[in-house]
């Protein structure tokens, strides 16, 4: 299992790449093959399908595997955060294959360590992550979820804000969070963190439009400490209320 990180070649971690050049097989999502550098899989055996044929890509990438080819499942950002280890993890378990099968889990720079970098230090204090998908969870329990992290005044980073079927999602979040912090609290918009067409934005929860969202972005909304520097997210972990000025470059 291997996090290909936010899609730079530069972002992808020596240990991913290291599989990849070994690996016999490469599994994964239409669109993150395209992000493996095509010399990294030239003469080996490719598998891609597109979203939703999550079992299928992992029934395969166990078949490459019990076969005999070392065999490598790409996830972009960190396969371990809203990728296919987890997935992969299970199928294993269910299908009594835990010991017939070695896996190994290589950690990637997740998307929200992506936007967080682009956006300034929005999560030097406590955070969570939210996915607004609703394909795999009831939208209620969802909402419940974006709410209790805003009562408890995380920095919440929002993961698949919007598609074409889920348009209201983000809107509905972001109001509900409105209304525990304030029309003031700082929000960042990331779209394509580290390719070509990257966005950056950053606004307030009061001036933001939702419709700078699409599937390939991340929102991180600020708590009640974060505020806006220079265009720039920050939240103070609390050094200079801890140690004072006087005790800065000591």
């Amino acid at each position: 299992m291997v996090g290909l990180g936010p899609g730079s070649a530069d972002l992808l971690a020596p240990m991913a790449l290291e599989c990849l050049v070994r690996a016999g097989a490469v599994v994964g999502y239409d669109r993150y093959m395209d992000l493996v550098n095509p010399e990294l899989l030239a003469g080996k055996t490719l598998f891609s399908s597109p979203m939703k044929k999550e079992m299928e890509r992992t029934a395969k990438a166990v078949d490459f595997a019990l076969s005999g080819l070392d065999t490598v499942v790409v996830s972009s950002g960190d396969s371990g955060v809203y990728g296919m280890a987890g997935l992969v993890l299970e199928y294993l378990e269910r299908e009594g294959l835990l010991h017939a099968v070695e896996l190994d889990i290589v950690p990637g720079i997740p998307a929200l360590c992506a936007a967080a970098a682009l956006l300034g230090a929005p999560l030097m204090h406590d955070f969570c992550a939210v996915s607004l998908s609703d394909l795999l969870t009831p939208l209620p329990l969802i909402m419940r979820r974006v709410r209790c992290a805003a009562e408890g005044d995380f920095v919440i980073a929002l993961y698949n804000p919007k598609s074409r079927k889920r348009g209201s999602y983000l809107a509905q979040a972001l109001e509900m969070i409105a209304a525990q912090r304030g029309p003031d609290t700082p929000v960042g918009f990331v779209r394509n963190a580290y390719r070509p067409d990257q966005e950056v934005r950053t606004a307030t929860l009061g001036s933001c439009d939702p419709e700078w969202a699409d599937m390939l972005t991340t929102v991180i909304v600020g708590n009640s400490a974060t505020r806006l520097v220079n265009g720039k997210m920050l939240t103070p972990r609390g050094y200079y209320e801890k140690y004072g000025r006087e005790n800065a470059g000591n």
